[in-house]
This record gives structure tokens, sequence and C-alpha cells, in this order.
């Protein structure tokens, strides 16, 4: 029997993705959902959140992952996911995928541009800031908030593995 799926969410460079992979790669059957990819998938007409038609957009996405999670749990696959949540996403979540257990990652914002450097760019130095901003101003409703500041990526996944 699967775990219930697990969502992941905080700000850019919390290490969503990061947690995701190994908590996912650590099981028998493990399946990861990074949201951006589904977002990913509308290549004309994408909006990002900060956009009018962001968080239209945003909700698809989550719909959209939600299938897939719906699907792979279906198989016998444990599910963890990585979206960035605003408050209007969470309930999407909930209402689609019984269970489920929502994680909110922080670390303080000088941490994260730090994070950051450690990857590619995809967002400009404004869009990480507002994504940061927005989640810390107007955080989304998890059932866990868990301040993963100063772990490194080994200690991160295993204090999030104890919640699930």
């Amino acid at each position: 029997m699967p775990r219930r799926p697990l969502v992941l969410t905080g700000g850019p460079a919390v290490g969503k993705t990061t947690t995701g992979r190994r908590l996912a790669g650590a099981r028998t059957a493990g399946a990861f959902v990074d949201v951006d990819d589904v977002r990913q998938l509308v290549v004309a007409g994408a909006a990002a959140a900060w956009e009018p038609d962001g968080p239209r957009q945003a909700a698809l996405a989550a719909r959209n992952a939600c299938a897939l999670v719906r699907n792979l749990t279906d198989a016998g696959f444990d599910v963890v996911v990585a979206d960035v949540l605003a408050p209007a996403t969470v309930p999407v979540y909930r209402q689609l995928l019984s269970g489920v257990l929502v994680v909110h990652l922080r670390v303080p914002f000088a941490e994260a541009r730090r994070r950051a450097t450690t990857r590619p760019a995809w967002l400009t130095e404004e869009e990480f800031a507002w994504l940061h901003r927005r989640d810390a101003e107007d955080p989304p409703a998890a059932d866990v908030r868990l301040d993963v500041a100063g772990l490194d990526p080994a200690a991160q996944a295993a204090a999030v593995g104890e919640l699930w």
C-alpha cells in the first residue's frame, strides 16, 4: 500500500526538488513530480505566478499534477510532489489527493540566495525575490512548517522523511 502523497512547498531554493528526489529515490517504488515540469507543458501562452493569468494556470498545473499523482499511486508508487504553492492552490491538492501531507520548507532569504548559486538560474532576481516575499507574507496552509536553514540535503531529507 503506497504512502499518502507528500507535497513539498516553499520559495525557490529551499530544497524541494533535492529533498523530494531523495525521498522518492529511497523508496522501493517511488516517484517524484516537479510541478515546474508540468507547467512547462504549456509552450505558448504560459503565465508566471505574478502575471494576470498566473493564478489560473497555477491551479491548472496543480490539477494536472494531482492526476499524475493519482495514476502513480494507483500503480503502487509512493509519490512526492514539489510545487511553490499559493494559498489558492493548496485546496486543489487537498480536494484531489486524499490524505495529502503538505510540508512547507522555509529558509531565510539570504540562505535561499546562497543555495541558488549552486544551480542554474531560471528566475530573475526580481522573480526570485517576489516568490520568496509571497511565501513569507502569504504562506500556504501547510500541515507542517519546517525550518531547514543550515541543514545539508541528507539532513533535510531525513527531517521531512520523519514527517512522512
